[in-house]
């Protein structure tokens, strides 16, 4: 299928019961996470600017599910998700949005800046679109390595209007590399509706314009989102190339907290989550198969509580880097 929309058939028996868990328990985690960021931040806890990602669950939590610990990822400036879904490590993740020295980046990147490259993060990117170039390089380091990895290069919808994702789909596309596109379309570039900016309803129809795949799924079902991003991945595992995933969710805060999100009205807030909240729609689809309880949703809710509580605990306890280090890791003997 090339620019379509797609709803998968899913079978959820061939993903087994402990996968299943492990994606609620996954989702749970990052919305906590970014609940109690934004909460931090409101606190004056946490310098600069944090960009959230609740709502959007089920895009990095679906697409990680299926890459290994080699496989790498480029995330953007609301990549906290990512991170968390491809295995960072909760209180590295705090001490660095908290300026610890003990953080990612040593408390000197922040939020837009979290990297590792033990397990494939290659780093969010405070510039718009700034992880394509990164991801076509990681694509073209696996093929020439002829290893199977895959690169997957997240990014919002705004920044499918940039060049760099027209330069990276037309490379990744004539080199034939690894690498899974994947938007998280969440309906709004900054302050701009998506059906103002895009002249398409569909983003993933542009693959069309570089002879590659492209499926639109619904963002917030995160077993199609998976199945997508799993038939993707594999594909490219068998070196036919890449392929551009969008995933249709939804932002339930503003671009950035503090944003007084003039252009939507709350109501609009409250009947997407009423209606679409990818968390609370996996739940109830637990509870139908009778896979979840209400013993065991609270029983992983208080285990995830008292991990992110540790992973406070450890940033508030660790120093702030030292002013004489501040040009550390900048500059290189060669």
């Amino acid at each position: 299928m090339r620019g379509e929309k797609l709803k998968p058939v899913i079978d959820m028996k061939s993903i087994g019961l402990e996968m299943l868990l492990s994606l609620y328990r996954k989702m749970v985690t990052i919305r906590q996470f970014e609940t109690l960021a934004g909460e931090m931040f409101a606190a004056g806890k946490i310098p600069g600017f944090i960009h959230l990602s609740i709502g959007q669950e089920a895009s990095s939590v679906g697409v990680c599910s299926v890459l290994r610990p080699d496989d790498y990822i480029t995330t953007t400036h609301r990549g906290h998700g990512h991170v968390i879904a491809k295995g960072g490590d909760l209180k590295r993740m705090f001490a660095e949005l908290m300026g610890r020295k003990t953080g990612y980046c040593k408390g000197k990147g922040g939020s837009m800046h979290i990297a590792d490259f033990s397990i494939g993060i290659l780093g969010a990117n405070g510039v718009v679109a700034g992880g394509f170039p990164i991801a076509v390089g990681a694509g073209l380091s696996i093929k020439l390595r002829k290893t199977d990895q895959v690169a997957v290069c997240f990014f919002g919808d705004g920044a499918s209007n940039r060049g760099t994702f027209h330069e990276a789909l037309n490379m990744a596309a004539i080199w034939n590399l690894p690498i899974l596109f994947v938007c998280e379309n969440n309906c709004y570039a900054s302050t701009t509706r998506t059906s103002y900016a895009c002249s398409i309803t569909h983003i993933a129809t542009r693959a069309n314009g570089y002879n590659i795949p492209g499926l639109s799924v619904d963002g917030n079902d995160i077993l199609a989102v998976r199945q997508a991003a799993d038939e993707a991945i594999a594909r490219a595992r068998r070196g036919e190339g890449p392929a551009l995933l969008e995933n249709k969710t939804y932002r339930r805060r503003g671009h950035f907290e503090g944003d007084p999100q003039k252009y939507r009205t709350q109501e609009e807030v409250a009947e997407w989550e009423r209606k679409n909240d990818p968390l609370f729609r996996f739940a109830a689809l637990l509870r139908r198969r009778k896979i979840l309880t209400s013993e065991l949703e609270n029983e992983i809710k208080e285990k995830v509580d008292c991990e992110l509580k540790e992973a406070i605990k450890f940033a508030e306890e660790s120093e702030f880097p030292k002013p004489e280090e501040a040009l550390d890791d900048m500059f290189i003997n060669l």
